[in-house]
């Protein structure tokens, strides 16, 4: 497997590695067991300590490191650099609430002292995508490393630069050696490193292929994984809804990373009495963004051809392109923004995840068809429900089937919370105190 460093905004290669042999991959298991066992008895005051260099490594870097995000996958600048500041707003987040998270919980047992400590479990190895390079990374790891384990990443063959500036950063926040480290691995070495007895648990931020790969070994072996995989977001406006707020959001939830999110809004469920209205504001909403300027390119050329082909299926089953619908000419791996309406279920614009700038949206008779078209889907990771009346969209939200629901604002992941789905989108969560325990172990200590 190679890695390639190629600037999406010209089609241009910058450079090129091959994955690692598999001696070196033997030796970073090695080093990370070590790593591991003498991060664990550093006191929480200590990995405080080093997370915090490292949000302000993060700050004090952050136009270069921004820079480089742009270069490899093409992320509107001023993204990246709001990229970069929430993963320092992380760090600093998991600091200020971790001993609190880690305390011992005592349990009110007579005649005993019973408690649930909580331990680390290892070395985890995280699988990471490419569309938010660093939070991805960032938001995964910095949970699990103040927790005591060690981190292994394996990150996506087209950010190898973004992967070693990772590396660089959490050495120069002072991690011991072999507490995090980047691996350029090839499928068949990573199934080795998860069946490996040094590798204690597995997380993975990609496609359902993957996830069902990664989950099939990690299950085989009994390792501890954690899966946040695609998403076909349904984002339902409600006879009542605040159409200019909802489409404002829309178009934001929609094309923000060039669409190329997996809480991107992606179905656009929306009843009859105030389609039509919602659709042509959406559509001149959609047609003031501009590729090169206000819309960043797809991140690999297959991706774009994969998107044209999903949208051109959909239109021959009868789909209607509002606007876009076409690769914008010129270089770079661009795709025009696109709304689809007419869209019903079997097409690709209703059943697959579209992973780039296309809008789809479906006409429905009234709320409760919404909701039915809604959870249709085989994914469920996130969905959104937009009116004037909260009850009613509380109530609503209470019954998508997903692992979060907004009332009239977009979908989005945020450090208070818990971030995951159910169905195909995954299992386990990231970020909150769910996500900081997820990668420890909740031992019941009994003494009588």
């Amino acid at each position: 497997m190679k890695y390639f460093s190629l600037d999406p905004s010209t089609g241009e290669l910058l450079l090129s590695f091959s994955s690692m042999e598999d001696g070196e991959v033997e030796q970073i298991l090695a080093t990370s067991a070590e790593g591991a066992s003498a991060w664990s008895a550093v006191s929480l005051d200590d990995r405080c300590k080093v997370v915090r260099v490292l949000a302000h490594r993060l700050r004090a870097r952050q136009g270069e490191l921004a820079s480089l995000m742009s270069l490899e996958m093409g992320k509107l600048q001023a993204e990246a650099v709001a990229e970069i500041e929430k993963c320092a707003a992380a760090c600093e987040f998991f600091v200020a609430h971790a001993a609190a998270w880690m305390a011992d919980e005592p349990a009110e047992i007579d005649g005993a002292d019973v408690r649930v400590v909580w331990q680390p479990l290892g070395t985890v190895l995280a699988v990471m995508p490419w569309n938010f390079p660093f939070w991805q990374v960032i938001r995964c790891a910095i949970p699990a490393l103040l927790g005591g384990n060690a981190i292994i990443l394996k990150h996506a063959p087209n950010v190898p630069q973004c992967a070693q500036a990772i590396a660089g950063l959490m050495t120069e926040a002072g991690l011991p050696a072999g507490v995090f480290q980047s691996v350029f691995a090839d499928n068949d070495q990573v199934a080795r490193m998860i069946a490996d007895r040094r590798v204690q648990a597995v997380t993975l931020t990609g496609s359902e292929r993957a996830g069902k790969a990664v989950a099939a070994v990690a299950g085989q072996h009994l390792k501890k994984c954690v899966l946040e995989l695609g998403g076909s977001d349904a984002f339902v406006v409600l006879e009542d809804a605040p159409l200019e707020q909802a489409v404002t959001n829309a178009l934001t939830a929609r094309f923000q990373n060039a669409g190329q999110s997996c809480i991107a809004a992606k179905r656009f469920i929306v009843v009859s009495a105030v389609h039509d209205a919602f659709v042509e504001k959406f559509r001149e909403a959609i047609r003031s963004l501009e590729c090169r300027v206000t819309l960043a390119p797809l991140a690999r050329a297959d991706l774009r051809d994969g998107l044209h082909a999903q949208v051109s299926r959909s239109l021959a089953e009868g789909a209607r392109c509002e606007t876009g619908g076409q690769a914008d000419p010129g270089p770079g791996f661009y795709y025009q923004p696109t709304l689809l309406a007419k869209v019903d279920a079997g097409m690709p614009a209703a059943d697959e995840e579209m992973f780039g700038p296309v809008a789809s949206v479906l006409e429905v008779a009234d709320e409760a068809a919404a909701l039915a078209v809604a959870n249709a889907s085989k994914y469920g990771l996130g969905a959104s429900v937009w009116t004037a009346d909260l009850e009613r969209g509380t109530a609503f939200a209470r019954q998508f089937q997903s692992g979060m629901a907004f009332v009239n604002t977009m979908v989005r992941s945020d450090v208070r919370v818990p971030f995951g789905g159910i169905k195909s989108s995954g299992y386990g969560r990231e970020l909150s105190q769910l996500g900081m325990r997820e990668f420890m172990n909740a031992k019941t200590l009994w003494v009588q």
